[in-house]
């Protein structure tokens, strides 16, 4: 099965360290990022898609992503 995902988080390390840790759970980087300033926070805020291929396994809407 194919997944995507898209991380976001504030505009900081800990933005790069969710990142860093789908990586190294095999996700790739998917198009580029993105950086948007959240009115309500009043932060900057980051966002990367990541996409994973799962051989042997079907998705379903009950697939938990994070965990793949």
């Amino acid at each position: 099965m194919k997944l995507y995902r898209f991380l976001t988080g504030p505009d900081d390390a800990s933005f790069c360290h969710k990142v860093t840790a789908a990586l190294n759970q095999g996700w790739s980087l998917h198009g580029s990022p993105t950086y948007a300033f959240n009115a309500d926070t009043q932060h900057m805020q980051c966002g990367q898609a990541v996409v994973k291929e799962v051989e042997g396994k079907d998705y379903t809407p009950d697939t938990k992503l994070s965990e793949q």
